[in-house]
């Protein structure tokens, strides 16, 4: 990942926040690990633009544990990747509040209970892939309000429910996957749009 110049004026709470999430995901086991002694610019996998840290991908590497809710802290970043890693337990309440997120990669984890409502919040979110966990309940209402987002994939979770007609209606939506969720699942559409990137089973 690219670093700015400005990479070593990373504010301490971002810096903090990134060691909790390295000692909560037993960083010492990752494939690629931190040095914490090390400015935070030249840590796999964090990008940084402007002293703020803008992009964490951390895909394929051995990241164990659960999310801290410091998490919330990263206030301005946009790129958050973690798929194919042992990630258990809920998605922190706290991610909601990351309002600028426009990539949110966790699939193949083992993420687990209930989406909030509070994910109305990602005004600039385009691509939410969440499939192979263990999320369940309901798929969120508000998810509707995501006028930006243009793939989803919920696949093989334990959602249960129906998907309203508006969500697979929205201008920017390309492709949406909810295959092999809870039964019953049902795709709630009823108006003329081409769906044929829209999957269910």
């Amino acid at each position: 990942m690219s670093n700015s110049i400005f990479a070593d004026t990373v504010s301490d709470k971002e810096k903090d926040t990134l060691i909790k999430i390295y000692q909560s995901t037993n960083g010492a086991e990752w494939k690629i690990k931190w040095d914490l002694t090390s400015s935070v610019s030249t840590w796999f996998g964090v990008e940084i633009n402007n002293g703020q840290v803008v992009g964490l991908n951390l895909a394929d590497n051995n990241l164990k544990g659960e999310l801290p809710s410091a998490i919330g802290n990263l206030q301005h970043l946009q790129t958050l990747v973690l798929f194919n890693n042992e990630i258990e337990g809920n998605l922190p309440d706290s991610v909601y509040e990351i309002s600028t997120l426009k990539v949110l990669l966790l699939n193949n984890n083992k993420f687990s209970g209930n989406l909030s409502h509070k994910i109305g919040s990602f005004n600039f979110l385009e691509n939410l892939s969440l499939f192979d966990n263990n999320f369940e309940g309901e798929v969120p209402k508000e998810l509707e309000d995501l006028q930006n987002l243009s793939e989803m994939n919920l696949s093989y979770n334990k959602f249960k429910g129906s998907v309203s007609k508006k969500l697979t209606l929205l201008d920017a939506l390309n492709m949406t996957m909810l295959d092999e969720n809870g039964d019953p699942f049902l795709l709630d559409v009823h108006e003329e749009k081409d769906i044929t990137n829209i999957t269910v089973n």
